[in-house]
């Protein structure tokens, strides 16, 4: 069983910056692929970012492709996005899962954190 709990968000002006947090309890942490997937009001979930148990493989969504970057330090049970460039088109519940292995899709993950909201005033 792993626990998610994400922080981070708030509302940043077009071209800021913020760094989402999510911290994970139990002691397997580093043995889950980690995710980051976000979700605006009407629109379905959609994948963000994700990050290999090692932190040796990352892939990301083609839309932030260059301006994000997801990261984990398994000595902290925590992994993070980095949120740079970021446009109001961006504004959105970010969430964080893991999951046995990499994937694209929400399916993929078990365990899933509460959100955090993220907006971007133009």
């Amino acid at each position: 069983q792993v626990q998610l709990v994400e922080s981070g968000g708030g509302l940043v002006q077009a071209g800021g910056s913020l760094r989402l947090s999510c911290a994970a309890s139990g002691r397997t942490f580093s043995s889950y692929a980690m995710g980051w997937f976000r979700q605006a009001p009407g629109k379905e979930r959609d994948f963000v970012a994700g990050v290999s148990w090692s932190g040796g493989s990352t892939r990301y969504a083609d839309s932030v492709k260059g301006r994000f970057t997801i990261s984990r330090d398994n000595a902290k049970n925590t992994v993070y996005l980095q949120m740079n460039s970021l446009r109001p088109e961006d504004t959105a519940v970010y969430y964080c899962a893991a999951g046995p292995a990499p994937s694209y899709y929400s399916l993929g993950f078990d365990y899933w954190g509460q959100g955090t909201q993220v907006t971007v005033s133009s």
